[in-house]
């Protein structure tokens, strides 16, 4: 289930006030806060499992263990936050089945919003683009924002064994309404595209979690090939 925005840590939204105003944003600060809580709501909807408030917290979290390799922390920071704002397990897995994300819905509330909360044009075009970038996890490599938001993402993969057990059960609750034959073989197909990569993480410090994010995604393809090899055979 989701989890509720009462459950939030304290300093989450004024975090994202933070961020907001050091992008240059200049409504006042009960109006930034009115947008932060928007999106609390959004991340603590009740059908996210994984794409929820843990994993938006996780993900500010390793941005700030990464912030160094950046450029423009808060706007990599207001791009976690806008990231998965917008999320359709539907649209994911069709989109997976077709070859990979296009929408940019959560790239595009991300410009409006902040647009709208003064934040300059091209401050909020560079978090548009970094969404995007993240959505596709196929950031430029020379791109040390890109870099550090999309390793922030991913570093889940590289979690100890019963962590990543923990992920993989919630991730498919979260598509729990997708037919298995479905769900098999976009998962199989998002897999085979990030174990393809030459890299999974493209930041300096994001290299450590390569070798162990690598190890079980391999362990999780192996078991969905069989999975759906005995799904054929029924």
């Amino acid at each position: 289930m989701g989890v509720l925005t009462s459950d939030a840590p304290q300093w989450l939204l004024s975090s994202f006030v933070r961020s907001a105003v050091g992008a240059g944003a200049t409504a006042d600060t009960e109006v930034i806060e009115e947008v932060g809580q928007s999106l609390l709501n959004r991340w603590a909807d009740e059908d996210r499992h994984f794409h929820n408030l843990r994993h938006l917290v996780a993900v500010l979290h390793r941005v700030d263990q990464l912030a160094e390799e950046t450029h423009e922390p808060d706007l990599v920071r207001l791009a976690a936050w806008y990231h998965g704002a917008v999320f359709s397990a539907e649209r994911k897995v069709a989109e997976a089945s077709q070859g990979g994300e296009q929408s940019t819905a959560s790239a595009d509330l991300a410009r409006e919003e902040l647009t709208g909360l003064g934040v300059p044009p091209r401050a909020a075009a560079r978090v548009a683009d970094l969404v995007n970038a993240i959505v596709r996890h196929a950031p430029d490599p020379t791109d040390f924002d890109a870099a550090v938001l999309n390793d922030a993402d991913l570093a889940m993969l590289a979690a100890e064994p019963q962590r990543y057990k923990e992920y993989k059960t919630a991730i498919r609750a979260e598509y729990g309404h997708i037919p298995t034959d479905a769900y098999l073989k976009a998962r199989i197909r998002v897999i085979e595209r990030l174990l393809a990569r030459k890299s999974l993480f493209l930041s300096p410090m994001g290299a450590a979690w390569e070798e162990p994010a690598r190890q079980n995604l391999d362990m999780e393809l192996h078991r969905l090939r069989k999975e759906q090899a005995k799904l054929g055979s029924a």
